[in-house]
């Protein structure tokens, strides 16, 4: 392979990038592998992932005695992405084609590759309003042994078989600043070469010039990633119409360099750019007490039983629930003029319930040893990750009584905005609602619910109790971050991964896969995540990408 030209320029070396590689050397092809970060950087954000997957009827799920189809996780799809723009065909198309892949080959296609997963499926993402609309009508989060590491291994590991081979060629701390074209087609890309760097994984690394390059190519895959590392973005494209201002304060749930700056490149190249202002943030995040990265931000995983407050001490109503409806929560949490939430709650529900984000913050899934998992799991207190929160996290107020605990709130904040009345008052009456099976309190319902499914009533829902019992004690409260993470739109595709220009054709010679291309079609989430999409769609994308630049280079 000429150092110059290869076959295909891969440009973003996280999850879908790599899979595309492989997928184009697997056919013979030779790729040039660009990444702005280090080699110790393969795998991108995934890497920092839970390793949580879409998977439909898998026998993960037929052993925990779960009823799934094909027909029922599109309706659910689809009810949740709430297509309503012309230029939404794409998206849909490319949503219905995963979804099909998800219920069939994509297990199977994983598991030949080495990928196993834990074998209690998780539930995210429940919606909790209609049968047609947003959420997971069943649990289809499926854990990967090894989280986010046991994610990105099979594809790092053909990419590495591949350079050995010299099929692939890496070139690390690479930044591409231009898509080249000639004669209207993308042959190439141009850029600087930045400094060495050594620092870790996800730290932020220097962005030194030390020269320039310029490389062709057949085809030209973007794979770089969404926009969550750049905060003036997310505001810029921001769906005020939609959720309202974007808060003033916000966590990074992504390394600094997810900056979405090849999204603008790319778009000079003739890409046309779709549904910018669909975006996916959480609203569980935690500040980071050990950081890896600038602002980083962690999520909770939150179980059902946590009351929802927001800054003024005002319950959250249905269905903006611990696990329910992130949009709808995130809209009704900014109504409240400010950027911050709580959880309050006790120990028994967070030795039960919480879970954080993360690879580095799930040894035990990430080490893939059973043995581990069930001594932190099952072990007394909540898992050790958690534990450390608890003790150092500066969001955590802990108190024997509630009335310490509201000192504490209003003290952690500086703007005495709790009121211990109003806040006793509302555990009171929701702990009345634990006296029967039933309950007309939506969440206490819910609760109930959830522990009908086996998964949760083992490892997420702890037993309905009355949380000013002090034998459930302490009382927890948790200050609560809006937390940047995905972007669901991007460059506009075609199922294959063609980039398509603003009169809907293809760009010759021009691909993207992954969150750029808002994880296929342009935005193939529509407005909300059902989750386990975002690896899924990385892993989908570049596959059809990587395969059907291979059979036109």
């Amino acid at each position: 392979m000429n150092n110059n030209h290869s076959d295909a320029l891969v440009v973003g070396a996280g999850l879908a990038g790599l899979v595309a590689a492989a997928e184009l050397a697997d056919a013979g092809k030779t790729v040039t592998l660009v990444d702005q970060e280090g080699g110790n950087s393969l795998g991108g954000q995934a890497h920092w992932s839970l390793g949580g997957l879409f998977l439909v009827d898998s026998p993960e799920q037929r052993r925990m005695r779960i009823k799934d189809s094909a027909e029922l996780a599109l309706q659910d799809w689809l009810g949740s992405a709430g297509f309503d723009r012309a230029e939404d065909h794409w998206p849909r198309k490319t949503a219905e084609a995963f979804v099909e892949f998800a219920a069939g080959e994509m297990r199977a296609w994983l598991h030949g590759q080495g990928m196993r997963w834990f074998p209690v499926v998780g539930w995210a993402e429940r919606g909790g309003s209609t049968a047609t609309g947003h959420g997971n009508s069943v649990p289809r989060f499926h854990i990967t042994w090894g989280t986010g590491p046991g994610v990105v291994a099979p594809f790092e590991r053909r990419v590495r078989d591949h350079m050995d081979k010299g099929r692939i060629t890496l070139k690390t701390r690479h930044r591409v600043s231009r898509v080249l074209t000639t004669d209207g087609r993308v042959t190439g890309v141009a850029g600087e070469v930045l400094a060495p760097s050594t620092v870790a994984r996800g730290e932020r690394s220097s962005r030194d010039v030390t020269g320039d390059f310029e490389l062709r190519a057949g085809a030209v895959l973007v794979t770089s990633g969404g926009i969550g590392g750049n905060h003036d973005l997310v505001r810029e494209y921001w769906p005020r119409d939609r959720l309202g201002e974007p808060p003033a304060s916000m966590v990074s749930g992504v390394p600094h360099h997810v900056d979405g700056r090849m999204i603008a490149i790319t778009r000079e190249a003739g890409a046309a750019v779709i549904n910018s202002d669909r975006m996916w943030h959480y609203t569980e995040g935690l500040k980071n007490w050990n950081p890896i990265w600038p602002n980083h931000g962690i999520r909770i995983i939150p179980g059902p039983s946590s009351m929802w407050f927001d800054a003024n001490g005002r319950r959250l109503p249905a269905p903006c629930l611990p696990g329910y409806d992130t949009l709808a929560t995130l809209k009704e949490i900014l109504r409240s003029g400010h950027d911050y939430s709580w959880f309050v709650l006790d120990q028994s529900i967070i030795e039960k319930e919480f879970a954080l984000s993360g690879s580095e913050q799930n040894p035990d899934m990430t080490s893939g040893q059973w043995k581990e998992v069930l001594k932190s799991r099952l072990g007394k207190g909540a898992p050790p990750p958690v534990e450390a929160f608890k003790r150092h996290g500066e969001d955590f107020v802990v108190a024997d009584d509630l009335k310490t605990l509201v000192d504490g709130m209003n003290r952690l904040t500086g703007e005495h905005r709790i009121d211990y009345q109003r806040l006793h008052a509302e555990l009171a009456a929701r702990d009345r609602q634990m006296d029967n099976p039933y309950a007309k309190d939506a969440q206490i319902t819910a609760i109930h619910g959830a522990r009908h499914y086996l998964g949760d009533k083992l490892f997420r829902a702890a037993k309905p109790h009355k949380m000013l019992d002090p034998a459930h004690g302490p009382l927890i409260a948790v200050r609560l971050h809006i937390l940047t993470r995905k972007t669901l739109g991007g460059l506009h595709t075609n199922v294959d991964g063609q980039v398509l220009g603003t009169d809907g054709q293809p760009v010759p010679g021009l691909y993207a896969a992954g969150e750029v291309a808002g994880f296929g079609g342009g935005g193939y989430h529509g407005y909300n995540a059902l989750e386990g999409t975002f690896l899924g769609g990385c892993i989908f994308s570049g596959r059809n990408a990587g395969r059907h630049a291979a059979t036109v280079i």
